[in-house]
């Protein structure tokens, strides 16, 4: 267990971060938090990219890799209902638990990381290879890796740590993560007259049921593929006795390694070519949803809905090294994959980097109501991280 001084380090630093609430686009309170206390920490450099996020670091005395330590500092929304037992922005303590929204996604492990790279600075005495860095990444919860980006291009990692809870166990690989969008085209008419129309409702009903037939591939490390329906609207809304002109649906589709926007679509533009085939009057499109977001620094994220899944080997050397680091902390710590979508889909997915996934508390516990972080855990995680920081410049 880390010393007294590092827990109450960690566990400051993670209340003020929760005291500044940080939804997407709005970071800039927690950016100033964690500004100050990368300076307090010692970090050699503090950088803010054109997003936002901000990256402190530390430099070894032997040149080696750059490593670097990711956990996105933007969070969900509050929902009141129900009411929350533990205000969400007060970072209270009880039953050895801290409370609070981010807690567990992820501002525990950024406060646990930042503390980890100063205490495994100063027990090494910067007598390592290469560097170390730690990047507070905004715009997360709505771009899983859009910020990662503008990272990299300061920071030029060989070697990334998501910070995404996993319990303390390590993570090599997560599924990825597309936004698939169906519309259909109808010809208005009024309603009490139908067969002077096309219903663009009834026609999404005929894709719909159609698209239940796609499987979606299926991976021993990643688990299923999904195609799930989490949107339907129809236009005009209401429709006040008009047949609507138009229907919206949006799927959920988990991706798997190998999988590209071309492939995730095929299936459904089957469906549409058949359909349009049967029935003259039928018309449906697909496409990979686009979103943006103005940024608190006012630059612009625009990209489309696409978040590509990553899988690293297991016998890999970096993989096995940091294992093994590990389990001189937890005996019992375990190799697996993410299940859920995070910046390693721009990290390991896009650019290629290796990519672990390493951090304290529990999946399920993100965006629920009274979010909390167990205090053991959070302290473990500040020696897991030292354990991997260890491994990896000593490779």
């Amino acid at each position: 267990m880390i010393s007294e001084s590092l827990q109450e380090q960690t566990l400051s630093l993670c209340r003020a971060l929760i005291g500044a609430e940080s939804l997407s686009g709005a970071e800039q309170g927690a950016v100033a938090c964690m500004k100050e206390s990368f300076e307090q920490l010692g970090f050699d450099q503090v950088q803010i990219d054109r997003y936002g996020s901000i990256i402190g670091t530390i430099k070894g005395n032997r040149p080696g890799p750059s490593i670097l330590l990711d956990a996105h500092i933007d969070t969900v929304p509050v929902d009141l209902t129900p009411a929350w037992v533990h205000p969400p922005f007060a970072g209270e303590v009880a039953d050895g638990k801290l409370y609070g929204r981010g807690t567990s996604d992820m501002k525990g492990a950024l406060s646990a990381m930042s503390v980890a790279c100063s205490a495994f600075a100063q027990r090494t005495n910067r007598d390592f290879a290469g560097s170390i860095s730690v990047a507070a990444v905004v715009c997360e919860e709505l771009f899983e890796g859009l910020g990662a980006r503008s990272v990299c291009e300061l920071i030029k990692p060989d070697y990334v740590i998501i910070g995404e809870a996993s319990e303390m166990n390590l993570k090599i690989g997560q599924r990825g993560r597309a936004e698939v969008v169906v519309e259909t085209a109808g010809v208005p008419a009024h309603s009490a007259n139908p067969q002077k129309g096309v219903n663009a409702v009834t026609s999404m009903r005929k894709l719909l049921d159609a698209m239940d037939a796609i499987v979606p591939p299926h991976s021993d490390k990643l688990g299923d593929g999904i195609l799930v329906l989490t949107d339907l609207i129809s236009s005009p809304y209401p429709g006040s006795s008009v047949l609507p002109k138009g229907c919206i649906a949006t799927f959920d589709r988990r991706t798997l390694t190998g999988e590209t926007e071309d492939s995730v679509l095929a299936p459904v533009r089957a469906c549409i070519e058949r359909l349009t085939k049967e029935d003259a009057s039928f018309q449906a499109k697909t496409y990979i949803c686009e979103g943006s977001i103005r940024c608190y620094t006012g630059e612009t994220i625009t990209a489309k809905r696409f978040f590509p899944a990553w899988k690293e080997q297991d016998d890999a050397h970096y993989v096995q090294a940091s294992l093994a680091a590990l389990r001189n902390v937890r005996p019992d710590t375990t190799l697996s994959a993410y299940s859920f979508c995070t910046n390693g889909s721009y990290y390991a997915g896009e650019a290629g980097i290796k990519t672990l996934g390493y951090g304290p508390s529990q999946e399920s516990l993100a965006h629920t109501t009274d979010e909390y972080i167990a205090l053991d855990a959070l302290y473990e995680a500040v020696e897991g991280y030292q354990a991997i920081l260890g491994a990896l410049t000593s490779l």
